[in-house]
């Protein structure tokens, strides 16, 4: 059985996506559609830019991604069920992650319910994937990566990997994806793994 699909009986993986204003929203968007395919319960944030970067970049409206999800919250409600601790989840991957979203998690400032439930992903010792999308990095945006890698995150830039021999960006998205889905020992089985040089 494929990692990620659970036995009948079993209880479904729960995790949280959080999709902020960066460029990539076609990253959070593929997430989404993988982890519906892997019948895993998903907690859906988007924030008021993600939804117009989703607009600008996509074809979906933002709407038709917040369908995707099985629940959705909005980024104010501090009320949520996922900004408590009680509430168990399989852990939390924002992509894309702005550098003001990984400034806020790194300082513990928890101003909306996307920062407050990455804080409290960090300290309930969960998985905490950031998807980071900024170039070239500034002296601040590392410093904040290490500070949050310290407290257990994990930081994930969406490089792409060529060895794949991509023929479209769709490719490269789902390679990115499929890494991410990796860390929650999940496998969507839609591309390419390195298996060493190949012979002519």
């Amino acid at each position: 059985m494929p990692a990620g699909q659970s036995q009948a009986g079993e209880p479904r993986k729960q995790i949280v996506v959080a999709i902020t204003g960066a460029t990539g929203a076609i990253l959070g968007i593929n997430l989404l559609l993988a982890l519906r395919h892997l019948h895993v319960e998903t907690h859906l944030i988007v924030s008021k830019w993600a939804e117009a970067t989703i607009k600008y970049e996509t074809d979906y409206h933002p709407s038709n991604v917040k369908a995707l999800a099985d629940h959705v919250y909005n980024i104010s409600d501090m009320a949520a069920p996922i900004s408590s601790g009680s509430f168990p989840t399989d852990g939390m991957i924002i992509l894309p992650c702005s550098m003001k979203t990984l400034a806020a998690i790194s300082s513990g400032f928890c101003d909306d319910l996307i920062s407050r439930t990455a804080d409290v992903t960090l300290k309930e010792r969960r998985k905490l994937v950031l998807v980071t999308r900024e170039t070239p990095l500034s002296d601040i945006h590392l410093r904040n990566m290490l500070s949050v890698s310290r407290s257990g995150a994990i930081i994930f830039p969406p490089v792409p990997a060529f060895y794949i021999r991509p023929s479209s960006v769709e490719d490269l998205v789902n390679q990115s994806v499929g890494r991410m889905l990796d860390l929650f020992n999940l496998d969507a089985g839609n591309f390419e793994r390195w298996s060493g040089w190949k012979k002519d």
